[in-house]
């Protein structure tokens, strides 16, 4: 049997070495991972209380519309219910978005350094994948807004950028969506969006609610802690919603993902002490970086890319044998650097030990 002609191509994801693994390998009792972008803090410690509630509706198929998450989701966000749909991570939007939008014929304008999720689903359809260059790390919204034809049916705009964490501000998105024909819909990806400090960054639900082409993606997977639940959203125009869902599979959002993400989202103290401590764990970074006199990308995510002065793959191995999961950079298209997720201020005082001591040999 072969697979289909569009499939071919297209690389199997190839997610982070296991914890266990580690430690097996190497001998290792503790390992740290900074890989994946995970909340080092894990989640609200109302999750799991609000767990329980569920037990006795384990034999019953899921609410397919999310109904109670999506009140309270509508009302933190100040926007109607219409406008929300939920999915098994925001993957999983940018696969019914693609399905629904993409077919062989049309094309895709993205980034060439950025989440590989929006490519992979627009060669799954048949479409071609357009991608501009980053320049210093930050979407080219000028080459984005030229590379757009009449086929033309998607652009993404990931925002903070995975992985080099720079943004767009609400300026240059501006002079970009004046740029976008009517037929062109814009994807604001805002997966670390809760992480963001700076004031320049633009407000993706007021552009949602101004223009109707404007879709926002989130998820409850970074500074929620519930990566393991696997629950994102998507907030875009009602009728966009009507036809995504045709491409939704039916339950798509499992109850005990919905329960957690509506404990989560009530406990905002947590989300703003995650966001407190994720910043002066960057500036952490950043100082000693300096430092070092090595280069990295100024960071609104959860995450610092940063140069390594070496090959990286090289330099993730030696991490490795020291219990130091991280992200080489050379399969992101950044052969000196690697991506590191900040954690814990001792985790984050662990690794730079071991970055200055490899640095010196």
């Amino acid at each position: 049997m072969k697979v289909k002609a569009a499939l071919q191509d297209i690389p199997v994801y190839q997610p982070g070495k296991p914890l266990e693994e580690v430690k097996r390998e190497f001998g290792l009792d503790e390992v740290i991972k900074l890989a994946s972008n995970e909340n080092p803090f894990g989640c609200s410690p109302t999750v799991w209380e609000s767990l329980s509630t569920e037990r006795d509706f384990f034999s019953l198929y899921p609410e397919g519309g999310a109904p109670l998450l999506r009140q309270q989701l509508a009302t933190h966000l100040k926007v109607e219910p219409e406008r929300l749909i939920f999915g098994n991570g925001s993957d999983e939007i940018i696969q019914m978005i693609g399905r629904a939008f993409l077919e062989p014929g049309t094309e895709t304008v993205m980034a060439d350094i950025t989440f590989p999720r929006y490519k992979t689903q627009a060669l799954i359809e048949g479409a071609k994948a357009v991608e501009i260059p980053l320049k210093d790390g930050v979407h080219d919204l000028d080459g984005m807004a030229e590379a757009i034809n009449e086929r033309t049916r998607i652009v993404w705009i990931c925002n903070p950028n995975n992985p080099t964490g720079t943004i767009i501000t609400a300026e240059q998105l501006a002079t970009f969506m004046k740029k976008v024909p009517p037929h062109v819909l814009v994807v604001l990806d805002e997966a670390y969006e809760e992480y963001v400090t700076d004031p320049e960054y633009p407000d993706g639900i007021k552009e949602v609610l101004a223009n109707p082409r404007v879709i926002v993606l989130r998820t409850f997977s970074k500074i929620y802690g519930l990566a393991a639940f696997r629950i994102g959203y998507g907030v875009m125009d009602a009728s966009l919603i009507q036809d995504i869902n045709r491409v939704r599979e039916p339950f798509n959002v499992n109850r005990l993902a919905q329960r957690a993400a509506l404990a989560g989202l009530a406990d905002q103290d947590f989300v703003n002490q995650c966001r407190k401590a994720n910043r002066e764990g960057i500036e952490l970074f950043e100082s000693h970086l300096t430092k070092l006199g090595l280069h990295y990308f100024p960071s609104q995510g959860n995450f610092v890319l940063m140069d390594t002065g070496r090959n990286a793959d090289e330099m993730f191995h030696h991490l490795l044998t020291k219990g130091i999961i991280v992200r080489s950079g050379v399969s992101l298209g950044y052969p000196t650097y690697i991506r590191v997720t900040v954690g814990s201020q001792e985790q984050n005082i662990q690794f730079l030990n071991e970055l200055d001591v490899a640095k010196s040999e």
